[in-house]
């Protein structure tokens, strides 16, 4: 409901000795309410007690995710899910005073994400408990509140039973947190939801229903008046108005169709967002107003051209995505996400699938923004349990299914981006009989009773065994979605022509890339995975490794080869076995680890170009024209120090070009910066790469050296990380191992301007310092 509301008044200051205002022309007031909480990290009996004394208690604000700041522990309960960090209870507490002017108003507060088993009180009154993190919740505090005087909420997030996840969730009030007061009629907790049931490039129609809740005492006369306006806002809103009449205690849904004249449609290429404002009258004033941001668009899975966008069809070229941002935990800002995707973008990528659990609303607000498509996915286990994960939701599912999947449809089925909802990952329950049947089919029945303007499907667990493609559970899926074993997805298709198919989980292996592109009827894959994640890792190492891009952004060379595949731009990319002769692993440098036992390189180079010739030291060995197959151009290469290239070629045009130097010893470190200004926001950051470079500049990419980082100014160092996978250095310590000659250090400002002062230093080389702009909020 609350994530729709752009009404937010910036002007009030949030703290305990002051009264939240809430007087709006609009009469409704969405607060950010993440400054000023008190924590303790054990169990803390009656804190749930208004008169609790809490002053000892540690000050924080929210997003707070406790977890990652403790210590990596070989014996901890989270075990290889967790990471290896730290689980247990945590308590918050919030005092705050509403102003007795809104002692007429009805209040709610929206938690985006509470990490795990979470209990909510107000002045000692139990609000709701969740068991599951991921879902945001929204409790109405109205009738527990003292206005003109103080207030408390209470929070309790219980992790002590572990292990609970096969990867890294995290602990706490670990996602941003509203305040909201309205008057009595107003607009129901995610009482808009928008629809474009026709497209084209002439006219689309734009359906807008809205529900409208009146608890005053007397039955209510009003007008629901819906305006759409232009993204560029030039030109007058199209406006729709209907009357009708709403009795005390009861809800009401208002229907309304608006047709847009040459709309501008969402795409990939040109993600352009509309702005429904949305009324509530009573004579003549308004009571609600509520702003939604959509696209108008038409996505549509088909079974033999796969998937359409606007009529067009599209080939999801998709990622997997967990919800942790690596030193940030699960609290993680938005510009870290930002920074990801646009990662994600520049390799290829189109699509981000929710493994395996609903993300923050404004990470759907980014890929609405950005043009991605998503996958908005609920759940890792129904019943059955999973290994590493024996004590996780598979306690709740029968109990919470329903309510966990409706609120994550609810809130989400506005966004552009998400053009699917996945009901399921790799589900161990017996999907053989008549019970499991049951569990797909109200699942599937759910989002489609909240949002039946989107396809449904859930990542089927080796189909050809468990039976489902000939039983008749994949026959009733929206769209059939597999993990892996690509082959059988597709011999299934061709069992069965009038599937609608989908991989939901993917290899980075060349066999998967061509089950995609050579079979039009594929709508699409989503790696695993995009990026880096904590958790699902045997010690010593505490990340999963499988990403395109390690959790600081660094490149690798697989990474290097999907964007050969699947970017539309020309590239070309030098890649070696980083061993002699062949053996190791990929490596994308041309210095050696041992220069007396390396002279036999085995080089390969992956480009979409039509040629590629390779150059040693301005030599050349060749040109090699693209394989049919997509694969990579190799070549046996005497090794020599110095510098390789690679020209890539299009109609005998040079299009692209790649060098790779040998570097000398390392001398100094190397600073860059992906923002140079950034906002006194908890939203925003700034990531420094430390590289280790030569006398010359050239990177030393097996230089191991511990950098130590340092701000001034308005800003301070909030983590330290590199692309280390058994990296089990703590990430508020300002120090840092390189790894492949690089580490980062993540800054952020503390004060409304000014700037910042990044310095970098190691022993023995000479150190680096970059400056940061801070302006604004």
């Amino acid at each position: 409901m609350f994530k729709s509301v752009k009404i937010i008044s910036l002007g009030l200051v949030l703290l305990s000795s002051m009264a939240v205002k809430a007087q709006s022309e609009s009469g409704r007031q969405t607060i950010l309410f993440d400054k000023d909480w008190v924590f303790i990290q054990s169990d803390a009996g009656g804190a749930e007690k208004m008169s609790f004394d809490d002053s000892k208690w540690k000050k924080v604000d929210v997003p707070h995710d406790w977890s990652i700041l403790g210590m990596v522990d070989h014996n901890a309960a989270t075990g290889r899910g967790g990471g290896f960090l730290p689980s247990g209870i945590g308590w918050y507490r919030k005092h705050f005073e509403l102003n007795t002017a809104d002692a007429q108003k009805r209040v709610f507060i929206t938690f985006d994400g509470i990490m795990a088993n979470s209990d909510v009180w107000v002045n000692g009154y139990h609000l709701g408990k969740r068991p599951y993190g991921y879902t945001s919740l929204n409790y109405e505090l109205t009738g527990h509140i003292n206005f003109g005087r103080g207030n408390v909420i209470s929070v309790k997030a219980d992790n002590t039973i572990q292990p609970a996840s096969r990867y890294y969730t995290g602990a706490g009030i670990y996602r941003h947190v509203h305040l909201t007061l309205t008057e009595p009629l107003h607009i129901d907790t995610y009482g808009v939801y928008i629809t474009t049931p026709k497209v084209n490039t002439q006219t689309a129609t734009v359906h807008i229903q809205t529900v409208i809740f009146n608890s005053a005492r007397e039955t209510q006369n009003i007008t629901v008046e819906t305006g759409l306006a232009d993204p560029d806002n030039k030109q007058t809103p199209v406006v729709s108005s209907k009357s009708v009449s709403v009795g005390s205690g009861k809800t009401i849904t208002v229907d309304q169709d608006i047709i847009v004249t040459t709309p501008k449609l969402w795409d990939l290429e040109h993600p352009v967002l509309y702005k429904a404002a949305s009324k509530v009258k009573t004579d003549g004033k308004v009571t609600d107003m509520q702003t939604t941001i959509f696209g108008i668009r038409e996505a549509k899975f088909d079974a033999a051209q796969g998937f359409l966008l606007n009529g067009k069809k599209v080939l999801i070229k998709g990622v997997c995505l967990h919800h942790d941002g690596g030193a940030v935990g699960a609290a993680v800002p938005l510009s870290v996400w930002e920074r990801r995707l646009k990662l994600l973008k520049e390799a290829g990528a189109n699509g981000i699938r929710t493994s395996h659990n609903p993300v923050s609303p404004e990470f759907l607000d980014l890929c609405d923004k950005m043009g991605f498509l998503v996958m908005d996915e609920n759940l890792d286990t129904w019943t059955a349990k999973k290994q590493h994960a024996e004590n996780g939701y598979g306690q709740f599912f029968n109990e919470w299914w329903d309510k966990d999947t409706r609120d994550m449809v609810l809130r989400d089925r506005n966004h552009p981006s998400v053009v699917i909802y996945s009901v399921g990952n790799e589900i161990h329950d017996n999907l053989n009989d008549s019970i499991g049947f049951k569990k797909y089919r109200d699942l599937q029945n759910l989002v489609h009773q909240y949002d039946p303007s989107r396809a449904v499907t859930m990542a089927l667990f080796r189909p050809a065994i468990s039976k489902v493609y000939t039983n008749g559970l994949a026959a009733m899926m929206d769209v059939v979605g597999q993990n892996y074993r690509e082959n059988e997805l597709v011999a299934a298709h061709e069992a069965h022509p009038t599937w609608k198919v989908i991989g939901t989980e993917n290899g980075h292996t060349l066999q998967a890339w061509l089950a995609l592109r050579n079979n039009a009827f594929m709508a699409g894959q989503f790696l695993w995975t995009g990026v880096d994640y904590l958790g699902e890792a045997d010690w010593p190492s505490v990340v999963n490794g499988q990403g395109l891009f390690d959790r600081t952004g660094g490149w690798r060379p697989l990474t290097y080869q999907r964007q050969s595949w699947w970017a539309t731009q020309p590239v070309v990319h030098i890649v070696r076995k980083q061993e002699n002769a062949g053996q190791g692993t990929m490596v994308a440098d041309w210095t050696p680890t041992d220069f007396d036992t390396y002279d036999d390189a085995r080089v390969s180079v992956y480009s979409n170009c039509d040629e590629v010739e390779l150059f040693l030291n301005g030599k050349s060995l060749g040109a090699k024209p693209k394989s049919a197959d997509d694969s990579p151009r190799d070549w046996n290469v005497t090794y020599e120090k110095g510098t390789i290239k690679a020209v890539g070629k299009n109609k005998g045009r040079e299009v692209a070009t790649e060098e790779l130097k040998t570097a000398g010893e390392p001398a100094k470190i190397m600073l860059s910066v992906d923002k140079s200004r950034i906002a006194n926001s908890w939203d925003d950051l700034s990531y420094v790469t430390a590289t280790v470079v030569d006398a010359k500049g050239i990177p030393c990419p097996i230089a191991d050296k511990v950098v130590s980082f340092s701000a001034t100014g308005s800003g301070l160092v909030t983590a330290t990380d590199n692309g280390s996978l058994s990296n089990q250095e703590s990430v508020t310590s300002p120090e840092r191992h390189t790894f492949n000659g690089k580490c980062v250090a993540l800054i952020k400002a503390n004060a409304p301007s000014g700037k910042i002062t990044v310095k970098a230093t190691a022993p023995g080389l000479e150190s680096s310092s970059v400056t940061i702009d801070v302006s604004g909020n």
